[in-house]
């Protein structure tokens, strides 16, 4: 997503303007004001006397509101302006609120005709950006004063309703107000855009929900965004990118978090603006994952809606399996109709084993023993689909092959572009594919879920089963997937049993999972910290030279923050504490040049020649990975792991850093402090 779109947001509600505050969305723009997978408003535009306005500044005090200083015309160097406005624009429940003042500088009084011209196309946010005809009706009337936009197709109706606190001239295509100033004077409106989701007898399915959510207003925004920060551990650093990163972090989790309608008093995180405004399964399993020493209340909420939507019968549509998890929900008319399959789509093989190691590791980090209880159906669920229906050759191994071959995903894992996985010469595999970080995963998940089983679920004879299998499965693993003649892991196996040999970040994930034998886990770091990898900034994707490498090509050669926050984990699991710190002082580098914010990923250009990292024109941003890393980064640097009742701090940082403390980090141990110094320490035990 473009650097200069400003955007107010509360979860999966969101406005994206240009930096005038004005929504002028085309074919292919994600500007507009959105909710629930849909936009509700593509034209949102202001003149003053027939000209467009400018900002002189925009401010941006929280995520929810946004102030826009404008003048009409175009600014010059001078501006010498007889009028100006104050725009003021914040999200509230699901509709945005505009104040809109208007201010005469002159010594006259002073005429003005102010217009807002409004449209809505009410296009999916999965449509935007492709050829699409349009089934339904779009509508526009007035009545009592207020704009009515919407759209109807059979029963799916959504409708945008606007209106205003000063009299205007109301028609189909905006309000006009015709006012008088007094000399110096000022004139004020307030404008309510309402975003409505209506059942067929016209009420609005989220009303009958989650009221208490329709009714939000800044204040308890303002109140909500405050009990959050106060939760969380306080951070300081002697490299103050740190501290902005780690508070950018906190604030932008808080922005994401939003409540899905089954479980609308359980917030979680949405995965990223615009384009996955919603529940992703992987991203907020692994979201959580990164988060957990300082929100741990979002792996709860994630688990439990997760374990609801959870698989339950074959679906070749939906890909569908018993005791798959789902990879998201969307609420779209390209959704209810079956067009896509994303009412509750399942094409991802990652989200099953990595909702057994949230599981595991929420307990090892809280001791609440009675969630582990609550969802063994669930995670045994997810153990038995690593066997049953992720090991489509019986070898062993997980694979994936979409069952929808209209319009499922071809690649189910992280990287699911349809060119992300290739062999070095560039060539595509055959299906179906085994990604090696699939294989680490599912090694982790029955590792971790044995010690659920004997510990929790009084089952020894099956958590004996699951250390025989993931034992099995390293052995396995570590002699089909080592590419001898480059020293590296495959990044996959394809249908044909052949090694997909390109050389990728994949790697790293291996690390944090465990599966990588000792003997070549320096052979690994050698190659995530080599030249062809590593940019300067981080770990790319796909490795320079191979066939598909483009440092601009999503999952074929960018730098995701998220990825190297999990690569950097791995390298700390492994006894690296130089090459892990290497990445998180590149990575927590980069953000300073995002205003703090890390996007979803940005250019994998070396450092040397770039100078600064380039934003990736397309990235998510927030997105709740990213966003997620650098706290993932804290952790390692400090070197956190709970051990039985006591959380261990072995510190090892770059000299860049200087000293960390982190304090009240929440756990099973109450609350307790953890500091880091460049000076080497030997693991201690947090107090």
């Amino acid at each position: 997503m473009k650097s200069d779109l400003v955007r107010v947001l509360d979860g999966n509600i969101f406005v994206l303007s240009d930096g005038s505050g004005d929504i002028d969305a085309g074919p292919t723009a994600p500007l507009g004001f959105f909710s629930f997978d849909t936009r509700f408003l593509s034209r949102w535009r202001l003149t003053v006397d027939g000209e467009r306005v400018s900002a002189l500044a925009v401010d941006d005090p929280s995520y929810f509101e946004v102030r826009f200083f404008l003048v009409p015309g175009a600014p010059t160097h001078y501006v010498d302006a007889k009028v100006s406005v104050l725009r003021e624009r914040s999200v509230v429940g699901s509709s945005f609120e505009e104040r809109l003042t208007v201010l005469n500088h002159s010594g006259e009084p002073a005429d003005f005709t102010i217009r807002v011209d409004a449209a809505g196309d009410f296009v999916s946010v999965l449509a935007i950006g492709q050829e699409w005809v349009r089934p339904g009706r779009l509508y526009q009337h007035v009545e009592d004063g207020r704009l009515h936009l919407g759209y109807v197709r059979e029963k799916f109706r959504r409708e945008t309703v606007i209106s205003t606190t000063e009299p205007a001239q109301v028609d189909e295509q905006g309000l006009t107000y015709h006012i008088r100033i007094e000399p110096h004077g000022q004139w004020t409106t307030k404008l309510h855009v309402q975003g409505l989701v209506l059942r067929p007898d016209g009420q609005d399915v989220r009303e009958h929900i989650s009221p208490g959510r329709q009714r939000r207003d800044a204040a308890r925004l303002q109140d909500d965004l405050r009990q959050w920060l106060d939760k969380a551990p306080q951070l300081g650093c002697d490299w103050k990118p740190v501290e902005r990163a780690y508070e950018r972090s906190l604030v932008d989790l808080a922005a994401l978090r939003f409540a899905p309608l089954t479980l609308p008093t359980e917030p979680l995180p949405a995965a990223g603006l615009p384009w996955n405004a919603t529940l992703t399964g992987r991203d907020a399993i692994l979201t959580s994952l990164q988060v957990l020493p300082f929100t741990p209340e979002l792996a709860v909420h994630t688990l439990r809606m997760l374990g609801i939507d959870q698989g339950s019968v074959l679906d070749d549509f939906l890909d569908e399996e018993p005791g798959k998890i789902a990879r998201e929900v969307r609420y779209s008319e390209l959704v209810a109709f079956e067009e896509r399959p994303q009412s509750e789509y399942f094409g991802a093989a990652d989200s099953t084993p990595l909702y057994v190691i949230l599981l595991d590791e929420y307990e090892r980090w809280t001791g609440d023993a009675t969630l582990v209880r609550e969802f063994e159906d669930e995670a045994r669920a997810a153990l038995h689909w690593i066997d049953e229906y992720g090991d489509i050759m019986g070898d062993g191994y997980v694979w994936y092959q979409r069952r929808n071959e209209r319009t499922g995903l071809e690649n189910q894992c992280w990287k699911e572009s349809p060119n992300a996985i290739s062999f070095r010469d560039g060539r595509l595999p055959s299906q179906p594919r085994a990604t090696c970080e699939l294989q680490g995963y599912a090694y982790d998940a029955k590792i971790r879920g044995a010690r659920l089983a004997r510990r929790f679920w009084h089952d020894p004879a099956y958590a004996d089963r699951l250390e025989s299998e993931a034992a099995e499965l390293k052995d396995r693993f570590n002699r089909d997937f080592w590419i001898d003649d480059g020293e590296y892991y495959a990044l996959a196996l394809d249908g044909d049993g052949r090694q997909v040999d390109a050389l990728s970040s994949n790697i790293g994930h291996l690390l944090w999972s465990g599966i990588v034998d000792e003997s070549r886990a320096a052979k690994i770091a050698e190659h995530l910290l080599g030249p062809r990898l590593f940019s300067g900034w981080g770990v790319r994707t796909l490795a320079h030279g191979e066939g598909r490498y483009n440092p601009l090509g999503y999952h074929v050669g960018t730098v995701w923050p998220f990825d190297n926050s999990f690569i950097a984990w791995g390298l700390r699991r492994y006894g690296f504490h130089q090459e892990a710190g290497r990445i998180a002082e590149g990575i927590i580098d980069a953000s300073r040049h995002f205003q703090g914010r890390l996007p979803e990923a940005f250019g994998g250009y070396d450092r040397e020649l770039t100078r600064h990292p380039v934003q990736y024109p397309a990235a998510n941003s927030p997105q709740a990975l990213a966003t997620a890393a650098p706290l993932l980064l804290v952790r390692t640097l400090l070197g956190l792991e709970p051990y039985g009742e006591d959380l261990v701090v072995a510190p090892a940082l770059p000299e860049r850093f200087g000293r960390i403390e982190l304090l009240d980090i929440p756990g099973r141990w109450g609350r307790i402090d953890a500091i880091g110094a460049v000076a080497p320490q030997e693991a201690t035990l947090g107090r």
